[in-house]
């Protein structure tokens, strides 16, 4: 008997128990740091000379793995594999492949403070982020496990009294998965247990950011019981086998999360028919997003405050969903951002290696050189009104930094920063707020803080973002409840986690008997 989806709890490190055994976790981890990592292909462990440095971002010189790149060659035995793996896992029973996921997320929940302190290395995560990530990753797991076996009974269609349908959903092929740093176990996890669950061998291309711990989720599905060839870990160069694993004829889907450019790029290769291939390839794109809160005269400032606060800085704003854009009301402006000021200065920054501290390091020095150069950008088309430190003497701190007083046709209102950069503009009305939280390219995440109903409905339908919330931060959904996925120029709206994300790795077919 399967029981109904949970959410996994997050850890409360308030308790002193659960904080003593974080740090006992990071510990060991750091035992661990600067192993070799091998490719994964058909079940066998290939190391190679070429290898991606992992590095902690917070503390720059530590290594935190040397993992195995592969070439265009280990990509196409991949594939070999992969075609002829097809032929048994998708013909295995839909509650088999959901129990290999229900174990693979046992596995990890044994080790969830192991797991997240690989993240707080690999990541650069602060323990709460960590922990947070972890859990979705185990939801990921238990929640796509359950929606195969309900897609698993197929759909009721009619019949005629002469004949009898039958409607159905059939795996696709072998695709990849080509996942991000910023959610390094939890988006790896989801991109790539729902393909497999539904019965398609993956090729897992990791970001060169963040291959340890995509690795350890290899490791989970191994104790699992994944037979081999199902699952292929093939870290690379993206300019090297990036395009190869788009084009290759036997990818059947591209399951991507990243940035705009990247994304279209996908796109506009996965539509071109290579010489063998008999389908048409599926794009699962999410593409990032810009992000707005706005805040009416009715609203409770000081929730406002806090949730600009956190969805702008948690995890340093490297989030797709992060609030990096706050529109106000000209009534209360001026006392949102007091009050946003005011909870910014209480923000801790460290190593969270090291210590429990709110904010930690970006993910690496171009990340860490573009957002300082957003920061010169927006002292000229605005006004700094906290922060705006940056430092990279040991790692790519960043600290939180609030702009006022933009155009909101201005670049550092328009364009995706990946940091803790938030801007401030006002408005004179609510049409004002709904017209500039519209007037962006991405349609990801928004939130609207008001008391007033009829303006909250109005958002409900005017307000175009695939994920959008009343009165709260605009970022931190969870599987089954809020799926995830934007419109525009933020992706194909994919909503991971919800109860539809399936059908982009499956067929339906029907099947009429006469009688």
């Amino acid at each position: 008997m399967v029981l109904p989806f949970k959410h996994e709890p997050f850890t409360d490190f308030k308790k002193e128990e659960n904080k003593k055994a974080f740090e006992a976790a990071l510990r060991s981890v750091r035992g661990e740091l600067g192993r070799d990592y091998p490719l994964v292909i058909n079940g066998e462990k290939i190391y190679t000379e070429d290898k991606l440095i992992a590095i902690n971002s917070a503390k720059k010189e530590e290594v935190v793995g040397n993992v195995s790149k592969a070439t265009k060659e280990h990509v196409e035995q991949a594939f070999k594999a992969a075609v002829d793996a097809f032929e048994t896992w998708r013909k295995v029973p839909a509650a088999d492949r959901a129990h290999v996921l229900f174990r693979a997320a046992a596995y990890v929940r044994r080790r969830k403070h192991e797991y997240s302190a690989w993240l707080v290395q690999d990541a650069g995560k602060p323990w709460n982020q960590a922990d947070a990530d972890i859990a979705e990753g185990i939801d990921f797991l238990e929640y796509y496990g359950r929606q195969m076996l309900e897609l698993d009974k197929g759909k009721h269609v009619e019949d005629r009294f002469t004949e009898s349908n039958t409607y159905f959903y059939k795996a696709m092929g072998p695709g990849v998965a080509i996942p991000p740093w910023n959610f390094a176990f939890a988006i790896v996890c989801g991109t790539v247990a729902a393909p497999l669950v539904a019965g398609n061998p993956v090729l897992l291309k990791p970001s060169e950011n963040t291959p340890v711990i995509a690795y350890k989720l290899v490791e989970a599905f191994e104790a699992a019981g994944l037979p081999k060839g199902v699952l292929h870990f093939v870290p690379g160069d993206p300019k090297e086998i990036g395009d190869y694993l788009v084009d290759h004829k036997d990818t059947h889907y591209i399951n991507f999360t990243g940035s705009r450019a990247t994304g279209v790029r996908i796109f506009e290769r996965a539509a071109k028919i290579q010489e063998g291939q008999q389908h048409l390839k599926r794009v699962i794109a999410e593409m990032g997003g810009k992000d707005t809160i706005i805040v009416d005269e009715t609203a409770d400032l000081d929730l406002a405050a806090e949730s600009i606060v956190h969805s702008a800085f948690g995890f340093s704003g490297q989030k797709c969903s992060a609030c990096s854009r706050a529109i106000v009301h000209e009534d209360v402006y001026d006392e949102v951002i007091e009050k946003s000021i005011d909870i910014a200065k209480t923000l801790t920054v460290g190593n969270p290696s090291e210590e429990n501290v709110y904010m930690a390091s970006v993910i690496n020095q171009a990340q860490f050189d573009k957002i300082k150069n957003y920061i010169e950008i927006g002292k000229e088309e605005g006004e700094l009104a906290f922060g705006g430190e940056t430092d990279d003497s040991e790692g790519f701190y960043v600290y939180p930094t609030i702009f006022k007083d933009l155009d909101p046709k201005a670049r550092l209102m328009q364009e995706e920063i990946f940091g803790p950069v938030v801007a401030f503009a006002k408005a004179k009305d609510f049409d004002e707020l709904l017209e500039i939280a519209n007037n962006t390219e991405y349609g990801l995440t928004g939130a609207v803080i008001s008391t007033d109903r009829t303006r909250l409905e109005r958002a409900r339908e005017d307000f175009h973002v695939g994920n959008l919330y009343f009165n709260r931060g605009c970022t931190a959904a969870i599987v089954g409840y809020q799926p995830f996925g934007g419109f525009k120029m933020s992706g194909t709206d994919s909503k991971a986690g919800g109860p539809d994300y399936l059908q982009h790795f499956l067929e339906a077919k029907n099947v009429t008997e006469q009688f």
